[in-house]
């Protein structure tokens, strides 16, 4: 059938067209919808049951419900408000149509006499029944013999276009099996669905399938789906793995009395246990030839910075650099002051040094660092985005260190690990994370990389209380800043991100910094914000670390990587509207000294109202544990795996019909399969990966 502005384009996966693209066709190229398979694999939000009438008699309120009669009465009532009344008569009762919005066309549409069909949830009253806004059309023809999709989409694309446009892509598209039939016995009833027929009857369900079983995604045909998508993801990820495996690093040997060494001697404190075991698991990789990929998580406070300074100490040892990249510049000085305090005295008499690159540096400032880092003179770098920028060039990068890995896009890790001088290799790469990943989540969206785990806290960190408090109690929380204060001690008081608003998040933080100034007299109040220059959150955060000030307004800028002991009371303005991993990592910039320590999550419900089931749940969990990763199995039970991937996907969700609490065994299924897969069925697995991931497959190696 020719394409035409009405119809689906016959051949959507060819870009040049002899005419200018339709609304709807540019509509599917927004939605990503280009190749044939990938119309087929767009599969509906819910469902609708237009396969059947049902008498008014026999509808019971609250269900949705087809009915058709005749319209035996229409009126137009201009108050309490503007609105449509149309009463349609089936032969066993009556409903009436309501409609606030309405059209002339509506009016003649539903005149008395005429014969509709109309579908809406069925409503009882006073009134009598009622449908509000229902779908109408004229009445007779034949009814659907499946269930009617609804699917995702955008502005200028209907329904009925897409419908008859995902129709035609999955009549197209080449569903030849790529899975080997003794790998979908595995996963038996599931893998007894043809793949065509899986997408087929997800497209059009009989009528007799329960809504329930297709909107949970539990019956066997989205089994089917799921397993194939999971499989596809393994199989990029073991892909990705081999080709790594295959590509070259230089070869990192910890020298007898070297770097590494002193600096496990000059540190005033002993490593933890687990701090040593993830030592040893990153020296035994960067001794190999092969580039290290390696994720180390740990919780708030678990002491990564030393682990990687100790790597870092070999790479320098080795004759190569380091660089370590931080997603704020505040956390970059940290790390910065930290590092520098450690290993500048041991770098100094070879006449090396650790240098400072951000965007914000004055031009003479950024001049000397450049040519430090091209000399090979600076021998770890520290900075934020500004390390991988064009102008910056290494002599000699052999390890590259990620802060805060998931707060990176996909385009600046591959950038750091592009820096390595010789195309023909690629420097080792250490990421960290202070949010633990759940193990569903690392089975599948990090299953290329090599995890180490700090599950053991330094000695000397002091259990956090958490308070939940309502906002009206916010005197009382001022009154507990002054007895702290009175003590000695520092206190944080963070304001949210309103509505994702820059603008609104300053104007919050500004309004409670002038609350809190003029209720605290004589006490040094400061204002950390986004919009500051560099120079300026640099002094209010040397401010309050060498204790000048007292109390610390600030925004989410400080959620990672701040440092001070003597702070001892976090409170967290609208806590309801903060992320479960964020509350925990800002509770986590408290309990670092020796005295006792509290975390206030104030919150303020709707008006007239209670806080959402989510936001209920996020605080809940801050008051259960302070377990990171119990903390974190429950942000992606509540969040999905968004909040921990952040943009390894660059926007592009790779698991669009698998859910990492809900199918954990098809995830070890998919694990086991790929790897024998990829050997035995080498071009099956390559067919499977292009089928379902495309171009995304990129993302997975970053």
């Amino acid at each position: 059938m020719p394409a035409t502005a009405q119809d689906p384009p016959a051949t959507p996966e060819k870009k040049a067209a002899a005419k200018p693209l339709s609304a709807p066709q540019k509509a599917l190229r927004k939605l990503g919808l280009v190749r044939d398979i990938d119309l087929a694999l767009h599969l509906p939000l819910r469902y609708e049951d237009e396969t059947r009438i049902i008498r008014l008699r026999d509808a019971r309120q609250g269900e949705v419900v087809q009915i058709e009669g005749e319209v035996t009465h229409q009126e137009v009532l201009y108050h309490p408000r503007r609105q449509l009344l149309v009463t349609l008569h089936d032969g066993s009762d009556a409903c009436v149509l309501r409609f606030f919005n309405f059209y002339p066309s509506q009016i003649k549409q539903m005149a008395v006499g005429a014969r509709l069909r109309a579908r809406g949830e069925l409503r009882g009253g006073l009134a009598g029944l009622t449908l509000l806004h229902p779908a109408v059309r004229a009445a007779g023809g034949a009814l659907p013999e499946a269930l009617t999709p609804i699917y995702p989409t955008v502005a200028g694309l209907p329904q009925p276009y897409l419908r008859k446009a995902v129709l035609a892509g999955l009549a197209r598209a080449d569903l030849t099996p790529t899975v080997p039939p003794p790998l979908l016995h595995e996963i038996s009833p599931h893998g007894r669905w043809d793949l065509r027929e899986a997408l087929t009857f997800l497209h059009q369900p009989t009528p007799a399938t329960p809504l329930a079983d297709l909107q949970n995604r539990r019956h066997p045909a989205w089994q089917r789906l799921k397993a194939e998508e999971l499989l596809a993801q393994q199989l990029s990820q073991w892909q990705a793995r081999d080709e790594r495996a295959r590509l070259r690093a230089p070869v990192l040997h910890a020298a007898r009395g070297g770097l590494h060494e002193r600096l496990l001697a000059a540190l005033p404190f002993q490593l933890t246990g687990a701090q040593r075991r993830v030592g040893e698991e990153i020296a035994r990789d960067l001794a190999r030839p092969q580039p290290m990929h390696r994720l180390l998580q740990g919780d708030v406070g678990a002491g990564k910075t030393v682990v990687a300074a100790l790597a870092a100490c070999i790479a320098i040892d080795a004759g190569w650099q380091c660089a370590l990249m931080a997603p704020t510049e505040i956390l970059a000085s940290q790390h910065f002051a930290k590092l520098a305090a450690w290993l500048s005295p041991l770098l100094a008499p070879r006449g090396q040094a650790v240098a400072w690159l951000t965007g914000g540096q004055k031009k003479k400032a950024r001049a000397e660092a450049l040519a430090a880092i091209e000399s090979g003179q600076a021998a770890l770098v520290v900075g934020t985005h500004a390390v991988i920028q064009q102008q910056v060039r290494f002599a000699r990068l052999g390890l590259a260190v990620i802060d805060e890995q998931h707060r990176f896009g996909v385009r600046q890790r591959l950038h750091l690990r592009q820096k390595h001088p010789d195309a023909r290799q690629e420097p080792h790469l250490l990421m960290m994370s202070a949010t633990p990943i759940p193990r569903t989540l690392a089975m599948s969206h990090y299953a290329d990389l090599d995890v180490s785990t700090l599950d053991e806290l330094p000695p000397g960190r002091t259990p956090v209380v958490t308070k939940l408090v309502a906002a009206q109690r916010r005197a009382e929380v001022i009154e507990r800043i002054r007895a702290q204060v009175a003590q000695g001690r520092q206190v944080y008081w963070v304001c949210p991100l309103i509505e994702e608003s820059e603008a609104l998040d300053l104007q919050s933080a500004t309004a409670t910094h002038a609350e809190l100034a003029a209720a605290l007299p004589g006490l040094a109040v400061g204002l950390l914000h986004s919009r500051l220059p560099p120079a300026d959150k640099q002094a209010v955060m040397d401010a309050f670390s060498a204790g000048r000030m007292a109390v610390l307004v600030s925004t989410t800028v400080i959620e990672v990587g701040v440092d001070v002991p003597n702070a001892s009371l976090m409170v967290i303005e609208h806590a309801e509207r903060f992320g479960l991993s964020q509350l925990h990592q800002l509770r986590g910039r408290v309990g670092r000294g020796a005295a006792a320590s509290a975390c206030v999550l104030l919150y303020e419900a709707p008006e007239g109202g209670r806080l959402g089931e989510t936001a209920r749940e996020r605080l809940k969990a801050m008051l259960e544990t302070s377990d990171g990763f119990e903390i974190a199995r429950r942000d992606l039970a509540l969040r999905g795996p968004g909040e921990f991937l952040g943009e390894r996907q660059s926007g592009a969700a790779l698991l669009r019909f698998a859910d990492l609490n809900e199918d954990a065994a098809l995830i070890d299924w998919a694990r086991r399969a790929a790897p024998r897969m990829l050997r035995e069925h080498p071009a099956l697995a390559q067919r499977h990966i292009e089928r379902w991931l495309g171009r995304r497959a990129d993302f997975l190696k970053a």
